[in-house]
């Protein structure tokens, strides 16, 4: 299993991205996709994540109500949009996957992850 992330870059703080996370080869019917974060000098966070047979979610309270998480089945794909962006944002961006599990953000059971991408929040 592959995933890419995509859609990192420099954003004013109040400004918004997008992030996606393409997923290729060894799908299985049910699978979580979580989004997790890391910033220089801190632990790995898990943010958001959600389960592809019924779209359940999950939020950490940091982004509650300024990010929000969708799939595309037909096109293998999660997004991760992101709104209200502040300076403590700013971290490398990953998406993994934990096949056959509901959706969770306990980051050492996702067995598949992505490269990341840089989001910088600054003026």
């Amino acid at each position: 299993v592959q995933l890419v992330e995509s859609g990192g870059g420099l954003v004013q703080p109040g400004g918004s991205l997008r992030l996606s996370c393409a997923t290729e080869g060894g799908i299985v019917d049910y699978y979580a996709i979580g989004w997790f974060r890391q910033a220089p000098g801190k632990e790995r966070e898990g943010i958001s994540c959600i389960t592809n047979r019924d779209g359940t979610t999950l939020y950490a309270d940091s982004v509650k109500g300024r990010f929000t998480i969708s799939a595309d089945n037909a096109k293998n794909t999660v997004y991760l949009q992101m709104t209200s962006l502040k300076p403590e944002d700013t971290a490398v961006y990953y998406c993994a996957t934990d096949p056959w599990s509901n959706c969770h953000l306990e980051d050492n059971e996702y067995d598949y992850w992505g490269q990341g991408t840089q989001v910088t929040v600054s003026s």
